[in-house]
């Protein structure tokens, strides 16, 4: 199997910030590749280039395309932007002013940060969540809120790979985006997800923010083995700096995949294994036949004495999904076949946005509250319960930012 080849740039496709879509012209053949500059330097048409192959070859979905690993033109010099490496220790290592390092504009500020103060953190598994999220998060708050995009480095770790990312940005769905511990390319750099979300609170000014892998995630099909597990960690984190923690649900009925049918194993495994806290869980309201099959689903691995499962009427955010123009699929398929999928989504954006706004009209309490781990020896250490059910809202957060 070809790992690696050498040829001739043709053309180039398109570019953005942070990525070059190329041709590269191979013996007879023509090879889609991609370059990053940051990395490589810029490629120019007639170039001659070292392609990885890997993706190609093995067949492989998100990232089957070749990836430029050298190019033979010379490269201007240039300045470290700061002194924190990301991609450490490879060949492709680069310096990245990380907006915690002490020659960061933002360093002092990020000293004294004390905490979220109950700011609304969406944590999603999947990238293809996010414009259903950010979308349903803006039409509620009626464009006024911040949304910030926390990229983990679960999967993708250049953000120039995401043509979605792009996308979102373009329609003003993303205010701005942190690329958290190895992933590089956002606004801001941070070195690892808590502090991702001190960054996007006091650096980028986020009324709402979104944490999620970037495009590629990686599944083995056992309970632990998916890079989506970061969700929780996302959840954990949220709760520890007094963030509010919301999951936005993996759900799908059109999945030919029995374990990703109804709840999806992955957020499942999130909810038990993973989040320490109690999160809020927003679902969104489905037909009777799939509403009852979650429900047996929840009762049967006893969720929802742990988690804050919370009914919303979605469809609001799914028509600013729709509206803002961005044909987003998940697994190759859309919103047509994957209704439930992108409800979900919409349903935690709504809820996001009405946690900054203080409403909450659309939501329908499923259960009343009870401590997550009710018999536990220990409460040490518990994350702190929310409010959804008491008739009150959290003090609204957007004025008197770090």
């Amino acid at each position: 199997m070809m790992a690696r080849c050498e040829g001739r740039v043709t053309a180039i496709v398109a570019e953005r910030p942070e990525c070059q879509e190329i041709r590269v012209q191979v013996g007879a053949s023509v090879r889609d590749a991609m370059a990053y500059p940051r990395i490589v330097g810029t490629v120019s048409v007639g170039d001659t280039v070292l392609l990885n192959t890997w993706a190609v070859e093995m067949g492989l979905g998100t990232g089957g395309v070749d990836f430029v690993a050298a190019v033979s033109a010379p490269q201007p010099e240039v300045s470290p932007p700061g002194h924190v490496m990301k991609l450490r220790y490879t060949p492709v290592q680069l310096p990245v002013l990380a907006a915690e390092s002490p020659e960061s504009a933002h360093h002092e500020a990020l000293k004294r940060f004390s905490g979220l103060r109950g700011m609304p953190v969406v944590c999603a598994e999947l990238l293809s969540q996010v414009p259903a999220i950010a979308a349903a998060a803006k039409w509620e708050t009626r464009g006024e809120a911040r949304v910030v995009y926390v990229m983990t480095d679960g999967a993708a770790l250049p953000l120039g790979f995401s043509r979605l990312v792009a996308e979102m940005r373009a329609a003003g769905l993303l205010d701005a985006v942190v690329t958290a511990g190895q992933a590089f390319g956002g606004d801001y750099e941070a070195v690892n997800i808590y502090s991702a979300l001190a960054v996007a609170r006091v650096a980028a000014e986020a009324d709402i923010v979104v944490v999620c892998q970037g495009p590629g995630n990686t599944g083995t099909e056992t309970q632990l083995g998916f890079s989506g597990i970061d969700q929780g960690v996302a959840l954990n984190a949220a709760t520890s700096l007094d963030g509010t923690p919301i999951l936005a649900a993996r759900l799908s009925f059109a999945d030919p995949r029995p374990r990703h049918v109804g709840l999806s194993h992955h957020t499942l495994t999130v909810l038990q294994r993973v989040a320490l806290c109690s999160a809020l869980v927003p679902l969104p309201r489905l037909p009777q036949s799939q509403a009852a099959s979650l429900r047996r689903t929840l009762d049967e691995v006893g969720l929802l004495r742990r988690h804050e499962f919370i009914t919303v009427l979605a469809e609001p955010g799914l028509e600013a999904l729709v509206d803002s123009g961005i044909a987003v699929t998940t697994m190759g398929r859309g919103i047509g076949e994957e209704r439930a999928f992108f409800l979900a989504a919409a349903a935690a954006g709504l809820v996001a946005g009405q946690w900054f706004t203080g409403t909450k009209d659309n939501w329908v309490p499923v259960r009343p509250r009870v401590r997550p781990y009710a018999g536990a020896a220990s409460t040490a250490g518990m994350c702190p319960e929310p409010e959804a059910t008491t008739g009150r809202m959290p003090e609204r957060r957007s004025a008197g930012r770090e």
